[in-house]
């Protein structure tokens, strides 16, 4: 278990803005790990802004210090933040990876990956009470509530998963495979698998293209 709660260079809970930032999130939280970890969750999954057009190579771009930093990411660093919070508090973390397939993404999203399947979705595993339970903070309160689903909870004790279905019914996510769970990023696994993916995104030196977006401006522009 001890590989589990180490700081790597991607879940750097050592980093000087992280460490601070664990600090104030936790001020006058009980020292229950349950109460600590439900309230970084929510700060995780609020606080950073979910944005998948800003995906790029380079491994920094994967780390907790850097999700924080940035103020908005993709599913992966945010999953990794939350877990660097977890180790830094003497929880147990580990990453999950997964493809799912988005029903309810924006018309400008499926248009430039040109699928609506999403490669190497990150959440995190937190091993509280005797067991692992899955943490998914990748979706923002605003961007739930302009894409009408209900933002994913965590209460410790359950799986968080995304929903399969939207507050009226229409289908959202499905998870259609799992890639395994990892005590580190598994850096060059992950960009190969996108790569693989979307080659179309990526340019001849093998570097995503730049893109400017922002799925939250896609949605409410849609919606």
């Amino acid at each position: 278990m001890e590989n589990y709660l180490q700081a790597t260079p991607f879940f750097d809970y050592d980093h000087p803005a992280v460490s601070a930032w664990i600090k104030a999130q936790l001020e006058g939280v009980p020292e229950d790990p349950v109460e600590q970890i439900k309230t970084l969750y929510l700060a995780v999954r609020d606080e950073i802004q979910y944005n998948p057009y800003v995906f790029q190579t380079d491994p920094n771009t994967l780390s907790a210090s850097y999700a924080l930093e940035s103020g908005e990411t993709y599913c992966i660093p945010k999953a990794v933040l939350l877990g660097a919070a977890a180790r830094s508090i003497g929880i147990p973390s580990r990453l999950g990876l997964a493809d799912v397939r988005n029903h309810l993404s924006s018309p400008k999203l499926i248009e430039w990956l040109r699928s609506d399947i999403f490669r190497m979705h990150g959440f995190i595993e937190l091993y509280l009470n005797g067991q692992w339970v899955k943490a998914t903070p990748a979706f923002n309160r605003q961007l739930c509530e302009l894409m009408n689903v209900e933002p994913l909870p965590f209460d410790g004790l359950h799986d968080s998963v995304f929903q399969e279905f939207t507050e009226d019914g229409q289908a959202h996510m499905e998870y259609i495979n799992d890639h395994g769970v990892f005590d580190d990023v598994p850096f060059g696994f992950i960009v190969d698998g996108v790569r693989a993916a979307y080659g179309h995104l990526f340019e001849p030196d093998g570097q995503p293209g730049v893109t400017n977006g922002s799925l939250e401006q896609d949605v409410a522009g849609h919606s």
